[in-house]
């Protein structure tokens, strides 16, 4: 087990729900990527993301699929591309990544409690 997180240190990542709009290949990628546009709401609005889920996911299937994504991270530049959020996920067995998703249908936006 890694160190153990305070409360607050826990408050402080910002984990939402947002809808995938869009998802484009990412040809420039070191790795296999896609870009998505990500609606989070109203209150956040929507963010841009590059992830390394193309084992798993065709573009087509993650229309509409909407996933967990920490939203209060810096932006990262990915080759010519800005990274405003980070889809999470977990790795299978080949270290591929399943997105992290709500089972239920919630607003775009809602916040991790």
């Amino acid at each position: 087990m890694e160190k153990l997180l305070s409360w607050a240190e826990f408050e402080v990542v910002d984990l939402r729900v947002g809808t995938i709009l869009t998802a484009e290949d990412f040809p420039k990628a070191k790795k296999p990527a896609y870009q998505l546009n990500i609606d989070f709401g109203d209150e956040i609005g929507t963010l841009k993301s590059s992830a390394q889920i193309t084992a798993h996911y065709s573009k087509e299937e993650l229309i509409g699929k909407q996933i967990v994504a920490v939203v209060n991270f810096p932006k990262k530049q990915i080759a010519n591309f800005m990274s405003e959020c980070l889809v999470t996920g977990f790795a299978d067995e080949n270290g591929d990544i399943i997105l992290t998703s709500v089972d239920k249908a919630v607003p775009n936006g809602a916040k991790l409690k």
